[in-house]
């Protein structure tokens, strides 16, 4: 496949690339950064026209270790808003939990419909020198990015065809279709056709191109927190014929924003007695309310525990050495160390609220070193990991840059795994940092199919 994109003549490539950019401008597909200069300001999302590939056997591994992760966080997260087990016999130090931003204490005694919590996770991957891969983050509130991985791989089909003809490469296109059936399966009502609704902030959220475009894949409504009310402790959409009742809502917007009532007085985001609701099992929550404590990096190191606690398994994928801010003799070894470690602040993502030492500043270290000493429970460190690098075009040729995977995993009744998912990469040399908020842009992700021989088996 490299061979044949490398046989094109470099100004037919650059075309390809040009008409590629053209379709995500035409298509909508952008994202608005509010953290610089240009606050708010629409851009196109960085796209790479050359493929991330991922071996079919590679991938079952993945797979595998996603599947087991997954259903330990939802056992995780059943457990300390129910029981406590994991807390009372020490597998994670309660303060941990119940010291976490997301630990939400509203949500203890909530029985979700169906009982699960995690309907959409996206986990973040690395592979080490060694070609393992490692579990970098969790994401388990409301994971985003896959309506790139859904347009990446409708554009490469447009501007690659004939590759496309001859690989075996495994489908997307049916995340859509999957999330509206695992989402309706979990409706509280038995519905036959229950009323799926995907809740946004609004056209000025960062993320509203993703919204619309799942809206759109789902066949369901995008609404607004002012399109739905409560009432009788059941939730109901305003529509042109009359109130409607709604039995899932996928939301989009933050646990803190969902019912003023009950989060921040003054959200107008979300739905005042949607939590009454949600507690009398009248609707659907997805993902689940209070999951920020399961993605919490400082719940992570203890993932490896949990699997074994809850699953009676050893893990089947790796994660990142951690060192807890929270704990005196690791905080006072992450401080004498800055220099050389990646600080990350517990309740952040996108790449802000981070330190990498080995390319800071002397003053950036001191004032860091000042945060942790202020408040060490907000504060996690990693030994810097080198990313694997892929093959990227920087203008004239292809060069090597960091990636990483952000797999997406769907959970009704049964689990299933996006075959890929989003791959990003750092496109400024040099860089670790992959996020697009940072500078950093995404790959189509190709996870081959080695159960069909030829070409023509595969497009059947």
């Amino acid at each position: 496949m490299l061979e044949r994109i490398d046989s094109l003549p470099r100004e037919e490539f650059r075309r390809r690339k040009e008409l590629a950019e053209e379709t995500f401008l035409r298509h909508g597909v952008t994202f608005a950064v509010y953290s610089d200069e240009q606050s708010g300001v629409e851009r196109v999302f960085p796209f790479d026209l050359i493929p991330r590939i991922i071996a079919a056997d590679d991938w079952r591994l993945l797979e595998a270790g996603l599947r087991q992760r997954i259903e330990a966080l939802e056992a995780f997260l059943g457990d300390v808003y129910g029981p406590g087990r994991c807390m009372s016999e020490d597998i994670i130090p309660r303060e941990i939990v119940e010291g976490s931003s997301g630990y939400l204490a509203e949500v203890r005694g909530i029985e979700p419909p169906g009982g699960v919590r995690v309907h959409v996770a996206g986990i973040d991957i690395i592979q080490d020198p060694a070609g393992s891969f490692l579990v970098l983050e969790d994401n388990l509130r409301t994971p985003s990015g896959v309506s790139y991985v859904l347009e990446n791989r409708a554009v490469m089909k447009r501007t690659f065809p004939r590759i496309f003809e001859e690989a075996h490469v495994r489908p997307v296109d049916d995340y859509g279709l999957r999330l509206a059936e695992a989402l309706s399966e979990l409706a509280p009502n038995g519905r036959d056709a229950p009323r799926v609704v995907i809740l946004t902030p609004g056209p000025l959220n960062s993320a509203y191109f993703e919204h619309s475009f799942l809206a759109r894949r789902m066949g369901c409504e995008l609404v607004e927190g002012r399109d739905l009310f409560v009432a009788n402790d059941k939730v109901w959409v305003k529509t042109t014929a009359g109130a409607q009742p709604v039995d899932v809502i996928y939301k989009r917007i933050d646990d803190a924003f969902i019912d003023p009532e009950v989060f921040r007085k003054d959200s107008i985001l979300g739905v005042p007695g949607l939590m009454a609701a949600y507690a009398k099992g009248n609707v659907t929550l997805a993902n689940g309310v209070g999951n920020g404590v399961a993605d919490d990096k400082a719940v992570y190191p203890y993932v490896p525990d949990l699997i074994r606690f809850f699953l009676d398994e050893e893990p089947l994928l790796g994660q990142v050495e951690t060192f807890i801010c929270a704990r005196p003799k690791e905080c006072e070894y992450v401080l004498a160390n800055l220099g050389s470690l990646v600080v990350k602040t517990v309740d952040e993502a996108g790449g802000y609220g981070m330190l990498i030492g080995p390319q800071a500043s002397k003053q950036e270290i001191e004032d860091f070193g000042s945060r942790i000493r202020a408040n060490p429970r907000s504060y996690i460190a990693q030994p810097r990991i080198e990313l694997s690098t892929a093959p990227t075009w920087t203008g004239d040729a292809a060069a090597p840059r960091r990636v990483d995977l952000r797999p997406y995993i769907v959970s009704g009744r049964s689990r299933w795994v996006l075959p890929g998912g989003l791959s990003r990469v750092a496109l400024r040399e040099g860089s670790y940092v992959v996020n697009s908020s940072q500078g950093g842009g995404s790959k189509d992700t190709w996870v081959l199919d080695d159960s069909v021989d030829s070409p023509a088996e595969a497009k059947r």
